[in-house]
C-alpha cells in the first residue's frame, strides 16, 4: 500500500490515467483508505481532502487520479426568474441540506424531502445521477458528468 499525502504537483500528462473510484462523503475525509482500478491501495493522510479530477500519484507506467463516483440527485432548471431561482435555492437551504448551483441549474440530492418540497412549490425536477459537489456556485460553464435522466417530475 501507497501512502499519498497532497495531489500530485506536476503530473505527466502523457501518462496513461488510472483511476480511483470513491463516494463523495469519503473524498471530504482526509484519512481513508481505496484502491484503484488496476488493484493497486492506497492510504490517504491528507492536510486537505482531494476533489475529483485531482492526480495523486504516478508511475514510470501510469497516472492516478481521483474520480468521484456519480450519485443521485434532483436537477432543477434555472430557466425561471432569478428571484425564483433565490426562493427554491433558500427552500432547499431550509431543509439543511446541500445545493450546487451551475448556470442553467440546480443540483440537490434525491432525497424524499427535496421531492416533497419541490412538489408542494410546484417546482419541476428531474431525477438523474451526476457528480454532486455542494457549496459550489455558479461560476461560468462547468462539466455535468452527466449519465442521463432517469426520471422526469
Amino acid at each position: 500500500m501507497r501512502l499519498i499525502q497532497a495531489p500530485l504537483a506536476t503530473p505527466d500528462a502523457a501518462l496513461p490515467e488510472i483511476t480511483l473510484r470513491v463516494d463523495r462523503l469519503t473524498l471530504a475525509k482526509r484519512l481513508w483508505r481505496g484502491a484503484a482500478q488496476d488493484g493497486q491501495e492506497f492510504g490517504f493522510e491528507l492536510d486537505a481532502p482531494l476533489k475529483h479530477g485531482d492526480p495523486f500519484f504516478q508511475s514510470a507506467a501510469a497516472r492516478y487520479v481521483i474520480a468521484q463516483q456519480p450519485e443521485p440527485v434532483v436537477e432543477i432548471s434555472l430557466a425561471v426568474a432569478p428571484s425564483a431561482a433565490a426562493g427554491i435555492g433558500w427552500a432547499v437551504g431550509n431543509l439543511h441540506l446541500e445545493l450546487q448551483a451551475e448556470p442553467a441549474r440546480l443540483l440537490a440530492p434525491d432525497e424524499p424531502a427535496v421531492r416533497q418540497l419541490l412538489d408542494r412549490l410546484k417546482v419541476p425536477f428531474t431525477a438523474t445521477t451526476a457528480i454532486f459537489r455542494p457549496g459550489r456556485f455558479a461560476r461560468g460553464p462547468q462539466p455535468t458528468h452527466e449519465l442521463g435522466p432517469s426520471h422526469k417530475h
